[in-house]
C-alpha cells in the first residue's frame, strides 16, 4: 500500500500522508494558515501564506499542561510609586484559635504600633524556623487592635501547621511592610481571588476597600479544598450587607458541599476580565499562576501573593 494518496480541498489535488487528517493536508500545503489564539495555542485560520511543514503528532499525550509563574510577570508596583518605609517590631503570641479543622488564626501583639496597609505582608523571624512572609488581616468579624497583627494559617496533610512554631506566649520579631501588593484607592473594579488561607490578603482589603471606596466595584471569588474550610462566611456577610454584590464560593471536594458552594477550582467562576480591572489574588502557585495569565491577556494590573500550604 502506498505511504502517500491524493485529497481534493476546495477543489485543489493535494498529496498527503495516509493517516494525515485533511486538516493537516491543508495547513501543510498553505492553504489555511494557523493564527495565534489570545493565550498563544495555534489555532486554523485562513491565511494566503504556506504554513510550515507539519511535525508527527504524537501518538501518547503529554503531561498535562501547567502555567508558569513566569508566564505572565505581575506588575508589583507603579514606577513612581515610593517604597514603603520598613520597621522591625518584637512581639509575642496572645491568641491562637482553631477556625476549621485545617485552618489556624494567631494573633500577634507587637511592642509598637506597625504602620501597614491594607493587603500588604510582613517577614516574621522564628526560631527553627527562619524567616516567614505572611499577610496579616483583621479577624473574621473585622475586628482588630493598632497593635495586634492577625495571620490565618493553614494545616498541612500531615496536620502541621506555622501555628504549631507560634504557641501561646511565644516572642517574635516582624519586619515591615514587604512585597507590594497592597491596597490601592483609585482605578477600576476590584476583583479579589483567594484559595485558602490566601482570604487573609483578600479581607484585608476588602474591608478597607468598603470604608473608602463604598461606590468601587468590587467582586470576589473564594476557593478552598473542603467546603468544610471556607471558615470566612462572618466576613462574607458583613460585605454583602455593605452591598458587595458578586460574592463567589467554590471548593474542589463535593462532601458536605453546601448549595451556595459551587464545584470544581475557582478560576472556572472568575468573571470576564476588563482591561481596567485591579486584580489581587492570594492562593497556591497554580491558582496565582492561572490569574496572572488571564489578567495579562486582557491587559488587567494584577497584584499576586503566594500563599504557603
Amino acid at each position: 500500500m502506498s505511504a502517500r494518496c491524493s485529497l481534493v480541498v476546495n477543489g485543489k489535488s493535494v498529496r498527503i500522508s495516509t493517516g494525515d487528517t485533511p486538516l493537516e493536508a491543508a495547513l501543510a500545503d498553505g492553504m489555511i494558515a494557523p493564527a495565534q489564539a489570545m493565550h498563544g495555542a495555534a489555532v486554523p485560520g485562513q491565511g494566503a501564506g504556506p504554513g510550515a511543514r507539519r511535525v508527527q503528532a504524537p501518538r501518547e499525550r503529554a503531561d498535562p499542561l501547567r502555567l508558569p509563574l513566569s508566564s505572565a510577570p505581575p506588575i508589583l508596583a507603579d514606577a513612581d510609586e515610593p517604597a514603603p518605609a520598613v520597621a522591625v517590631r518584637t512581639g509575642t503570641v496572645t491568641h491562637v484559635r482553631s477556625l476549621t479543622a485545617h485552618v489556624i488564626e494567631v494573633v500577634v501583639t507587637v511592642n509598637r504600633d506597625l504602620a501597614l496597609g491594607p493587603g500588604a505582608q510582613v517577614a516574621l523571624a522564628l526560631d527553627g524556623v527562619g524567616l516567614r512572609t505572611l499577610c496579616p488581616t483583621l479577624r473574621v468579624d473585622g475586628a482588630a487592635e493598632l497593635n495586634e497583627l492577625v495571620f490565618h494559617l493553614a494545616r498541612d496533610e500531615d496536620g502541621w501547621s506555622l501555628a504549631d512554631s507560634l504557641p501561646l506566649h511565644a516572642d517574635v520579631k516582624v519586619r515591615g511592610p514587604v512585597g507590594r501588593a497592597q491596597y490601592r484607592p483609585g482605578g477600576g473594579r476590584l476583583v479579589l481571588v483567594s484559595a485558602g488561607c490566601g482570604f487573609a490578603q483578600v479581607w484585608s482589603i476588602a474591608r478597607a476597600a468598603r470604608y473608602i471606596e463604598p461606590a468601587r466595584e468590587m467582586c470576589l471569588i473564594v476557593g478552598a479544598r473542603d467546603p468544610l474550610d471556607l471558615y470566612m462566611r462572618e466576613s462574607l456577610d458583613w460585605l454583602r450587607a455593605t452591598g458587595v454584590g458578586r460574592i463567589v464560593l467554590s471548593a474542589d471536594r463535593s462532601r458536605q458541599r453546601p448549595p451556595d458552594v459551587r464545584p470544581g477550582p475557582l478560576t472556572a467562576h472568575l468573571p470576564s476580565l476588563r482591561a481596567t480591572d485591579v486584580v489581587h489574588v492570594a492562593g497556591d502557585s497554580s491558582t496565582v499562576g492561572a490569574v496572572q495569565v488571564l489578567a495579562a491577556s486582557v491587559g488587567a494590573r494584577c497584584y499576586p501573593v503566594l500563599i504557603d500550604g
